[in-house]
């Protein structure tokens, strides 16, 4: 598929940006890409970087291209997808709004079925994302390639058997960074109170946790042996984890990460009853 996949995105923000400099940097040319938004601004930026075709609206391009990838607002999603309808002629449509299932995309398109739907996180804005995929049954397994091709460009890709799962993923990996960027300033407002300087408690949590995940990444042994091999009884770490235990945090994590699926769960619900 290298410099051969031809590809539109319906939405010229964030995620799009990342996944075209993945593309372009991997998998297909500038002149294989088109990029529909109705914010000149962003059409501008993509177009100025990447060298890609662009257009301020739905154009007969939809019709030649191999994925279509939604890259909407969920708010936006209904009234862009009945704007394609004329132009589906068997490409797969990749989408990666969140909150919104392909059981819908496909209802709302009248039984189209070459859709996939992927839940990326904002890791992928520097190449480092995880996403979770689900297509469904009408996607042949070319198709399937392509969708997870272009989702590697800006990082890890898990598939899924079930579209419920995709609540999970959203729970665990899609919130994931904001729980992450939480923890950090935790240990940024310790730092200060323990008489660090606001940039040395960036920095030490920061590289901490950089260094941590790629030691988990890297190890063959789970992180549960990781995090008891730096924890010697009655030492620092003991005393922190200790201190953890007490008041519940790793039963508060768990907790939360419920209540996010629950909501993703909720959203789709929402979404779905649009007419």
């Amino acid at each position: 598929m290298q410099n051969k996949l031809r590809i539109a995105f319906i939405g010229g923000g964030n995620m799009a940006h990342a996944l075209i400099g993945g593309l372009i940097a991997d998998l297909t040319g500038p002149e294989h890409i088109h990029v529909i938004d109705v914010n000149q601004t962003s059409l501008a930026r993509v177009e100025t970087e990447f060298g890609v075709s662009t257009a301020l609206g739905v154009d007969d391009r939809l019709a030649h291209v191999d994925v279509i990838v939604l890259a909407v607002k969920p708010q936006q999603l209904r009234d862009v997808v009945e704007e394609l309808m004329p132009y589906l002629r068997g490409q797969l449509l990749l989408s990666i709004v969140a909150g919104i299932r392909a059981s819908d995309i496909s209802r709302w398109l009248n039984g189209y079925n070459k859709i996939v739907r992927s839940m990326p996180n904002t890791p992928a804005l520097i190449a480092k994302g995880m996403t979770g995929l689900y297509a469904l049954p009408d996607v042949t397994a070319a198709q399937r390639e392509m969708a997870e091709s272009i989702m590697r460009a800006v990082g890890f890709t898990l598939w899924l058997e079930q579209e419920s799962m995709i609540d999970a993923v959203t729970a665990i990996s899609g919130s994931g960074p904001a729980y992450v960027f939480y923890f950090i300033e935790a240990m940024q407002q310790a730092a200060q109170e323990l008489g660090l300087s606001a940039e040395q408690g960036t920095q030490l949590a920061i590289a901490t946790f950089n260094g941590a995940a790629q030691l988990a990444l890297h190890a063959s042994e789970p992180v549960a042996l990781l995090r008891e091999r730096v924890t010697s009884k009655g030492g620092t770490t003991y005393a922190a984890l200790s201190s953890m235990e007490e008041s519940g945090v790793k039963a508060a994590i768990v907790a939360a990460i419920k209540a996010a699926e629950l909501r993703g769960k909720e959203l789709g619900d929402e979404f779905g009853r649009q007419a």
